[in-house]
């Protein structure tokens, strides 16, 4: 896993708990992060669910799931990972973490806020261009402004096992979009290493994340095929369209001391067929 800083203590000496919000393909990750943490450290992690049935395993290994009408510990870690939601929604997760008074949130938020920027560097404004980056900016400046300590993180594409373009070629789909619009992305592992340093750090603004090597869906369709001896067929291809960028996302990794441990996409895209057991576990020096 990517390494990180330590995090801190209480002048009590004890470990403040971890909560969770949003236990999707980042939250899970995280949370086994913070629960190796804390078996080593001590200190508790929650996770508030809607359905505690789905997430059984990761209580199994430490996990403690909250209802969402169940109140949780206050003063701790809170990493925000919700996308955005209708506004009643929303407005329902406010009221939570406001019921949770935490001393510290960390929020996963997107790139999608700098609109039709192409070149993203730590200083690039965020000037959104459609409704959900807006959504995410009026998320972001809700959390800056509250009574806690934040940290931003505005994650490039997220992929890993089971999702990304290397799921979307072997299904025979090309990639959604523009296969031959430049795209940065993160796996899943090392965002969640950059949120685990990030939640347990005094670092504060909202930074960009994103690996070392941009490049086109056509790009990484064409090397999986070599790779696998599969056709990139043709057929369906999702009208979705995303901007084609070139994010980089150093800054915020120097701060946390966060070193990826995919930092190209070949890497990531090998490791994540490792764990799907597509292909022998890789080795790395």
């Amino acid at each position: 896993m990517g390494r990180s800083r330590p995090g801190y203590e209480t002048a009590q000496g004890l470990i403040p708990p971890s909560i969770i919000l949003g236990l999707g393909f980042t939250g899970e990750r995280l949370a086994r992060r913070l629960l190796l943490r804390a078996s080593q450290r001590g200190g508790e992690v929650f996770a508030v669910v809607r359905n505690a049935e789905r997430f059984r395993p990761l209580q199994s290994i430490g996990l403690k799931l909250l209802p969402w009408s169940a109140d949780g510990p206050k003063s701790g870690f809170l990493c925000h990972a919700i996308p955005p939601l209708p506004e009643a929604e929303n407005i329902a997760i406010r009221e939570k973490i406001e019921s949770l008074a935490p001393r510290r949130i960390l929020y996963i938020s997107s790139t999608g806020v700098y609109g039709a920027a192409i070149e993203i560097e730590a200083d690039t404004p965020a000037v959104p261009n459609d409704e959900r980056g807006r959504q995410r900016i009026r998320e972001e400046q809700w959390i800056a402004a509250g009574n806690w300590s934040s940290l931003i993180l505005r994650s490039a594409a997220i992929y890993g096992p089971g999702r990304g373009v290397h799921r979307a070629i072997r299904e025979g789909r090309l990639p959604r979009g523009s296969a031959a619009q430049v795209v940065s992305r993160i796996h899943v592992d090392d965002l969640a290493a950059l949120a685990e340093a990030g939640l347990l750090s005094d670092v504060s603004g909202a930074w960009p994340v994103a690996d070392d090597l941009p490049c086109a869906s056509a790009e990484i369709g064409s090397w999986l095929a070599r790779l696998l001896g599969l056709p990139v067929s043709a057929g369906e291809q999702r009208k979705i369209t995303i901007s084609g960028r070139r994010v980089d996302g150093s800054a915020i990794r120097i701060l946390l001391g966060v070193v990826l441990d995919y930092p190209t996409w070949q890497s990531g895209i090998l490791a994540s067929l490792a764990e799907e057991q597509f292909l022998a576990p890789i080795v790395r020096g």
